[in-house]
């Protein structure tokens, strides 16, 4: 035990807090049970760190565990916390609690058995509350951490630093946006950079192989993670894999699950399902018809890859400008907010805004005398009557 509480301390005391997620301040820290969950690398652990930083308790009282840890091979984490809360421990902070067998009925038995004990957990994107033992759903309060948004980028990187902004604020015509920056803020300066490579923050670690490291990224998901998908044959991972990269190949595009299956050699049977699987693991979005319930797995309208990273890592060629454009769009908003594919536009929002993405020369043609309609240019620095920036979609959070 003294042996992870030092470890738990230098990690604590390393940590840096210069920069921070802009989930750090939304989760309600004063529930007894938290959970947040993310795909691989969009610093799930920092945050965990940071926020225990900012305690300022000594690990005996609030611990950073990783479940992956040699330790859990032969102890459980039931018998360490029992052991821990016995000692005087008030937090216990859980990351990677997927790499753990049953981590939902012990994390539940622990918060059943000591009113007083704060469980804080994360885990992967897959992680499905609804279907882990224990009935750990009723009892937990979710979050998800998506990658860097591009105001977050230019925070990070120092270019700089101004508040999210709502999406009511972006498409209210009477709202001045230049006013909410410095006037000599170039919004296009860094945006082609984040395209590339500022989705996920371990860009400042080595840029050069950032690219490398996200294919890397995408094998583990697959190879790795996906085995605690309830339903996934983990024999078909190479299959899987192959699916991604024919994905990266086509998208966005409306799915034919015959070729698909052809393709990918999986059986169309259950091409679904994994499109689905694909999904949880945030490396694709799937994009649905609106007004089109999804509580049943069904075809969605368009794929695209989750973000413009992945795309320009796995894709052969260089993807078209379209391509960036749709994607960016539909990570940034779909973050935080209800994204459909429409009849007469590119993108639905929360079942009232239309938006149809384009160039510089993109006309309002296809949604002229539509309410609630926009058209979003990509290579615009500020809004022109109903004609918006691609990028400060990037401010939303």
């Amino acid at each position: 035990m003294e042996e992870l509480f030092n470890l738990s301390d230098k990690l604590v005391k390393e940590v840096p807090v210069k920069f921070k997620r802009y989930l750090l301040e939304k989760i309600n820290w004063n529930n007894r049970l938290i959970g947040i969950k993310g795909a691989r690398g969009t610093g799930k652990t920092t945050l965990l760190l940071q926020w225990l930083k900012q305690k300022q308790i000594p690990s005996s009282k609030g611990v950073y565990l990783t479940l992956d840890d040699i330790c859990f091979t032969s102890h459980s984490l039931l018998d360490w916390g029992n052991e821990f809360y016995q000692k005087g421990g008030k937090i216990l902070v859980l990351d990677e609690v997927h790499k753990y067998p049953h981590w939902a009925r012990e994390i539940k038995n622990l918060y059943d058995r000591y009113s007083d004990l704060q469980i804080i957990f994360t885990g992967s994107s897959i992680i499905d509350i609804s279907r882990q033992e224990g009935d750990l759903s009723r009892r937990v309060l979710m979050y998800e951490l998506p990658g860097l948004s591009y105001r977050e980028y230019l925070k990070m990187n120092g270019y700089l630093d101004v508040e999210a902004i709502s999406m009511e604020i972006i498409i209210e015509s009477n709202n001045d946006i230049r006013a909410l920056f410095p006037p000599d803020f170039r919004p296009l300066e860094y945006f082609d950079d984040y395209l590339m490579h500022g989705y996920y923050p371990f860009f400042s670690e080595d840029k050069t192989g950032y690219s490398t490291r996200l294919r890397q990224l995408v094998r583990q998901i697959v190879e790795t993670d996906m085995a605690e998908i309830k339903g996934f044959d983990i024999r078909n991972a190479k299959k899987m894999l192959q699916l991604v990269y024919i994905l990266a190949q086509q998208v966005p595009f409306k799915p034919n699950i015959v070729k698909l299956s052809q393709k990918s050699q999986i059986h169309r049977n259950s091409i679904i399902n994994y499109l689905y699987f694909l999904e949880e693991a945030r490396l694709i979005r799937l994009l649905y018809p609106s007004g089109i319930s999804i509580a049943t797995l069904q075809k969605p309208e368009k794929i695209f890859l989750n973000d413009t990273n992945l795309i320009y890592a796995i894709a052969e060629d260089q993807p078209s400008k379209g391509t960036i454009r749709e994607t960016f769009f539909l990570n940034q908003v779909s973050a935080i907010h209800r994204v459909n594919q429409p009849e007469n536009a590119d993108f639905e929002v929360n079942g009232k805004y239309l938006f149809e993405i384009g160039g510089v020369h993109k006309s309002n043609k296809q949604i002229k005398g539509l309410t609630d309609a926009f058209v979003v240019k990509d290579s615009v620095e500020y809004p022109a009557g109903n004609a918006l920036p691609l990028w400060i979609f990037g401010f939303l959070y």
